[in-house]
């Protein structure tokens, strides 16, 4: 955890919270212990590329925080360098919350998942959006997935403030359709064997 972090999350009133559930001094070390700037080291640069969504938070105008799901093709959230995040933002349901949202309040909160690995990690950072402007264009190719046939109206950049690895605890293991293939995939050639070998018998048998 980066004392920024810390800074930013544990405000007063949760610094009231840990101090009354004895947890305070705790985290008082870790903030202290930690690096003064949020740099993404290789680990979270391996683990951002091997994301297909995360969750996204943005506080509205008048107050009330916002969350949405962005999904995509794996690696569509861009790791730009070690403070810099930028996604291609694809044609949705025209709400356009989190984009009125950010127009209004830069700041923004990403919640990335792996629930096989029961990990997430947790990024604080600010949002520019691109759209119709000399940067877009070009945002917009660069993030685009090639494998991406919804249309892209617009880029993202995420300058990263803060990050945090949060505890494992309580995270139910959930697996894609890909992860789930390559688990089983011992399993199914077992059984193409043991199926050849089967029909082998059956065959010597007549």
């Amino acid at each position: 955890m980066s004392r920024h972090f810390a800074e930013i999350a544990f405000t007063p009133a949760v610094q009231r919270e840990q101090e009354k559930h004895n947890s305070r001094h705790l985290y008082a070390r870790g903030a202290q212990a930690g690096e003064a700037e949020a740099r993404f080291s290789e680990a979270e640069h391996e683990f951002i590329a091997e994301r297909d969504g995360f969750y996204m938070a943005t506080v509205s105008e008048t107050g009330w925080p916002y969350i949405q799901y962005r999904g995509g093709h794996k690696g569509f959230l861009h790791v730009l360098d070690d403070q810099t995040l930028g996604f291609a933002d694809l044609r949705g349901n025209r709400q356009f919350v989190s984009t009125g949202n950010l127009k209004g309040d830069d700041r923004v909160a990403l919640f990335l998942m792996d629930y096989a690995t029961q990990s997430r990690l947790k990024i604080l950072g600010r949002a520019e959006i691109h759209e119709e402007d000399e940067r877009a264009a070009e945002l917009i190719a660069r993030f685009r997935m090639p494998q991406e046939k919804t249309p892209s109206e617009r880029a993202f950049v995420i300058h990263v403030e803060a990050f945090d690895w949060n505890c494992q605890q309580h995270i139910t293991p959930r697996y894609s359709e890909e992860e789930l293939r390559r688990i089983l995939e011992p399993t199914r050639r077992r059984m193409e064997a043991m199926e050849k070998e089967l029909a082998e018998l059956r065959a010597k048998a007549k």
